[in-house]
């Protein structure tokens, strides 16, 4: 496991994929996500040995990139659009970044479970199957919090069990992204993480919760720095990944007012990363 930049998730800016591999490597990251269409671009006019080089230099990984495939549209769109997710896959994983991801919502406003898990299955296996084709993975991400799906018309997966009971009818190379706060927030166990293969969690994302507020009240975007308050059992969580065999990017999503009031990025960077190397050292992760 290694500790990974996502540098709008702690509300850092860059101007290109240069300047995230620039200030990945200044931080103390180890990997850095990309853009698969930036990537894409660059190799077309400067050749992939030429972009693969800016990583090596920097001692940076290209390490996920956001799926970039809407998969919400209507059935001509996400055709149109599906149609140029090969060279996007193709790109990304020239550069070794084979693992993409996205996010589901917990709930439906129109459709009933059943039919929204068949359209989720449907959407998402000619993703896998193209994604597979360039040795890629994909991780979705459920919305663990009570406050998001709870009082809607159509509530719909929102545990570590039901994603993965999902992702197993898609495809092989379907996985989570396992964010601790989902998973803390929906109630999940160490030991449901243990009984896991590695091959179901394509992606991890780490943070904190909130001191005093219960787990039925978390709110999604009020959370803290990995490791800050203790809410979560972050070493347990790290250590049950260890034990399977997750060896991929680690990535910050504190999603912290106070972080983004701090006057620079250098500081945002420094505060996150050391928060990074804490919980690691308390995990006795050697990344």
């Amino acid at each position: 496991m290694y500790a990974t930049l996502s540098p709008g998730a702690i509300g850092v800016k860059t101007a290109d994929m240069s300047d995230a591999i620039a200030k990945a490597a200044s931080a103390g990251f180890k990997g850095v996500e990309i853009s698969a269409a930036e990537a894409a671009d660059l190799i077309d006019k400067e050749g992939v040995e030429a972009v693969r080089a800016r990583f090596a230099k920097a001692g940076v990984k290209a390490a996920g990139w956001g799926l970039p495939t809407n998969w919400r549209k209507d059935d001509a769109a996400f055709q149109a659009d599906l149609e140029k997710l090969p060279r996007l896959a193709k790109a990304a994983a020239a550069l070794g970044a084979t693992r993409t991801f996205t996010w589901i919502l917990s709930w439906d406003d129109n459709r009933p479970f059943a039919e929204n898990l068949k359209f989720h299955v449907d959407r998402f296996k000619p993703i896998a199957e193209i994604l597979d084709a360039h040795g890629c993975s994909v991780g979705l991400e459920f919305l663990g919090p009570e406050s998001m799906w709870k009082g809607k018309a159509n509530p719909f997966i929102h545990s570590l069990e039901g994603m993965v009971e999902m992702t197993e009818s898609i495809g092989l190379n379907a996985g989570l992204l396992l964010d601790c706060w989902h998973w803390y927030a929906s109630g999940g166990t160490v030991k449901a993480i243990r009984k896991l293969p590695a091959s179901r969690v394509v992606y991890v994302h780490v943070n904190d919760a909130p001191r005093g507020v219960a787990r039925a009240a978390l709110v999604d975007n009020r959370r803290a720095l990995p490791g800050e308050t203790g809410v979560i059992d972050i070493v347990g969580f790290l250590q049950a990944l260890r034990s399977i065999g997750y060896k991929g990017p680690v990535t910050p999503e504190p999603f912290k007012k106070e972080l983004a009031d701090l006057p620079s990025d250098d500081e945002r960077l420094r505060a996150v990363y050391i928060s990074m190397t804490r919980i690691f050292s308390q995990a006795a992760i050697v990344s």
